[in-house]
């Protein structure tokens, strides 16, 4: 798909106008095992990504495949339960695609979440850590190319990519919830392979505290766009080598969806003061 073209993406938001009956404006993005967040969201209007004339289609397991507004916690909201990742064949360029079509819909703030390895050692499977800033390991980003200006300058600032007044916010929420939040760098890496011991001890040095597959390209794509962006990961395992035996893959997906109960209390309480 030629992305360069500003039509598509405006055929795209046109469809989706067409089949939701609100005005989204927050936009949210669920990671692996995460997807039942999106019960919460009242009246909803599903769509399935293969209705989605030129949209993508998720293959990574746990990923629903569908694109539901509704309401959730007295705002309109659009989710996406299930995002797409550069592991999955797809190109910097075609990631960039939902946080755009967010754009056109009228989204002002994307929430993104996603699980991830813990490589901090003071952090636990099944902790909720507020992403305060990320290292982009992949040498590359979604909005490299021909620049296209109705979604942002050609040149922007990232220092700030995840909203400071979000990140209080989190804070006061989850403390109204007696909820423990951590906070840390996010590790964005290639996938689908998990790392080797000595990637996690070289991304410790770097300042890494959990490292996943994903996040980075929508929160770039985001602060292009110039909405306000919040990032949280549930840490569903220790990294490699932190541990004498690594998680097994049905042990970090039970996490995931172990914490989707706390994760879900915790958003709806920021969205219901934004």
């Amino acid at each position: 798909m030629n992305w360069d073209n500003m039509e598509i993406y405006l055929e795209i938001a046109s469809f989706v106008r067409n089949r939701i009956n609100i005005t989204p404006q927050i936009g949210i993005i669920l990671g692996t095992s995460l997807g039942a967040l999106a019960d919460e969201i009242t009246n909803p209007v599903s769509i399935p990504y293969t209705e989605i004339p030129g949209f993508l289609q998720s293959t990574a397991p746990s990923h629903a495949g569908l694109m539901i507004s509704g309401a959730l916690a007295g705002n309109n909201v659009i989710c996406m339960s299930g995002r797409f990742h550069y592991y999955e064949g797809y190109s910097f360029a075609d990631l960039a695609l939902p946080i755009r079509l967010f754009k056109l819909l009228g989204v002002e703030t994307v929430i993104i979440t996603n699980i991830s390895g813990a490589i901090n050692t003071t952090f636990e499977p099944g902790d909720l850590m507020l992403i305060s800033d990320h290292l982009n390991l992949m040498g590359a980003a979604p909005t490299r190319g021909i620049n296209l200006d109705e979604f942002g300058p050609r040149f922007f600032d990232i220092s700030k990519a995840y909203t400071p007044k979000l990140r209080e916010l989190a804070y006061q929420s989850a403390k109204k919830l007696s909820l423990q939040l951590k906070e840390g760098v996010y590790a964005y890496v290639l996938g689908p392979h998990f790392e080797t011991p000595a990637e996690i001890r070289a991304l410790r040095i770097l300042g890494a505290d959990a490292v996943g597959m994903s996040t980075v390209p929508e929160v770039l794509t985001a602060t292009h766009c110039g909405l306000d962006v919040l990032g949280i990961s549930v840490i569903s395992n220790m990294a490699s080598g932190i541990l004498p035996e690594d998680a097994p893959l049905s042990q970090v997906e039970e996490v995931g969806s172990s914490s989707v109960e706390k994760l879900s209390k915790l958003i709806k309480a920021i969205i219901s003061d934004i």
